[in-house]
């Protein structure tokens, strides 16, 4: 390969004053606005499903799809920021981002919808990672942690946003406008980027692109996104169609290990799972991170399709895992080199098991208080878990490998959410209609009930709804508990996971917060 130094030698310059201020501000912005849409969507999917005549729950296809796109762009994030130039690809995601958010705001089937979603989520991935390392570019050296810190701020209160606009615009205005509103963002960030950025464009070096290894990763992907977004409506593996699809999915992993562990020049490099640190690191985050996703995407539907919340209190009360994820954030970060994060890590995630047994408690009845107080103390535990795991994986790394694990990293985890997500609502399913067998035998006296109903002023056809939906009512509040008791069960698994990876010792080349 031949390397092509498109600027100067010396390095600009790093930015001050209001120039400095102006650039910092539409980088974070940026990386604010891809996070958001992570979560944005979650309180809308009910808006959306009913919108687009499908059920709630291929309404999550627009979470999932989208997250797992994004997930497949960021390992690729260090190949095209190589082959392109880091300024040059982050405008170009931003304009493909802008585009694509159009796009979905104007999609009239859910198969529209998913597409440019996906692609959406293709164009926004590479915009975590670039923002980070143009923030770090812009600012003095002495100042780099100040950089950092801005960057770890906009990650962890986006979800704080999310599902609070997305609520409020689905309640008051109409869910396409929880892409609109994208536009004018990105817009002041091209325009900002462009002005002020460009100069610290890094060196472009001429990669052959490994067309067999984006193949394969998009293969396998896109066919186990596929069958665990339709599983559960085609009776998962006793459909043929599901099937062929686990099969597809697991011969292109397989094809796509052996052809990036043999080619010279690998899209991915994979070869960073030899550490073990890494490797367990990663499983830790992923299997927590599934809980955690799952749960997020889960609690907005059972709010208001059983608790009766609009999509606006839907994301008042979800939203308060993000306060103090946003206040402890600063301080878990401080701690990477002070302390066996080892400890801190499993701490954190034994104390977000404990909030899936708090929630294991509710009721369909329960106050806005009863069900708010676990989201707000499962912040707490959030970014011990988030800072520390990635510190311990990535500090087990070279330091030339930290760009292709932080992104191996994060496809590993998001895939995980999406995995995560498939299978608690398969479970919430399952164990609501085994729920609802078990109580409809229990009913006392359902015809005095009717009966009762009846002389209340309601047909026989109206007391017999209303007798039903208090038995769905409960049923699937049953449902979600058990969805709740497993999730704090793959919670302690991944804190014993942490015990895997050796005490972290270098941590020069861990970005802060991500």
């Amino acid at each position: 390969m031949a390397s092509v130094p498109d600027q100067p030698a010396s390095e600009p310059a790093p930015l001050t004053g209001a120039k400095l201020l102006l650039a910092a501000f539409s980088l974070a912005l940026a990386n604010f606005v891809v996070v958001l849409d992570t979560t944005i969507a979650n309180v809308s999917v009910p808006h959306i499903a009913g919108g687009l005549a499908v059920s709630p729950t291929q309404g999550t296809w627009v979470i999932t799809s989208y997250a797992v796109a994004d997930a497949i762009s960021v390992p690729l994030t260090g190949w095209l920021s190589s082959r392109f130039g880091s300024v040059r690809w982050f405008i170009i995601s931003l304009c493909g981002f802008a585009v694509f958010s159009f796009l979905c705001g104007v999609s009239g089937t859910l198969g529209m919808l998913v597409t440019f979603r996906i692609l959406q989520g293709l164009s926004g991935g590479p915009l975590m990672p670039l923002s980070q390392t143009l923030l770090l570019r812009i600012f003095p050296k002495n100042k780099a942690a100040l950089g950092l810190g801005i960057w770890a701020m906009t990650t962890t209160s986006a979800p704080i946003v999310g599902p609070i606009l997305g609520g409020l615009i689905s309640d008051n205005w109409s869910w396409p406008w929880i892409f609109f509103i994208n536009l004018p963002v990105v817009a002041l960030c091209i325009f900002a980027v462009s002005r002020l950025i460009v100069p610290y464009e890094t060196t472009v070096v001429k990669r052959r692109i490994d067309l067999g290894g984006l193949a394969l990763l998009v293969l396998f992907v896109a066919a186990f996104q596929i069958m665990l977004d339709t599983g559960r409506e085609n009776d998962w593996f006793g459909s043929p169609y599901i099937v062929v699809l686990a099969i597809v999915a697991v011969v292109g992993l397989a094809a796509f290990v052996i052809w990036e562990l043999t080619t010279d020049d690998p899209i991915v490099d994979i070869r960073i799972f030899r550490h073990r640190g890494f490797t367990a690191g990663t499983l830790s985050i992923s299997l927590a991170y599934g809980a955690f996703f799952a749960s997020v995407v889960l609690m907005p539907l059972w709010l208001q399709q059983i608790v009766g919340y609009t999509a606006t209190d839907s994301g008042y009360t979800v939203a308060w895992v993000g306060v103090f994820a946003v206040i402890l954030s600063p301080f878990a970060a401080r701690l990477i080199g002070k302390v066996d994060l080892r400890y801190t890590v499993c701490a954190a995630i034994l104390w977000m098991a404990g909030v899936s047994l708090m929630r294991a408690g509710w009721t369909s009845s329960a106050d806005y208080w009863t069900l708010s107080l676990p989201q707000l103390v499962q912040g707490i535990g959030m970014p011990f878990f988030f800072i520390g795991l990635t510190s311990i994986a990535l500090s087990s790394v070279r330091p030339n490998e930290t760009v292709s694990a932080a992104g191996l990293m994060s496809f590993t985890r998001t895939l995980s959410g999406a995995v995560g997500t498939a299978l608690a609502t398969t479970a919430w399913d399952n164990a609501s209609r085994a729920s609802r067998a078990d109580l409809v035998p229990m009913l006392n006296n359902p015809g005095a009930t009717i009966s009762t109903l009846q002389q209340a002023g309601m047909s026989l056809e109206q007391a017999r709804a209303t007798l039903d939906r208090l038995v769905e009512v409960q049923a699937s509040t049953l449902g979600m508990i058990q969805v709740f008791l497993i999730a704090g069960g793959a919670f302690v698994l991944s804190a014993i996971l942490v015990w895997l990876a050796p005490r972290a010792t270098n941590t020069t080349n861990v970005p802060t917060g991500h």
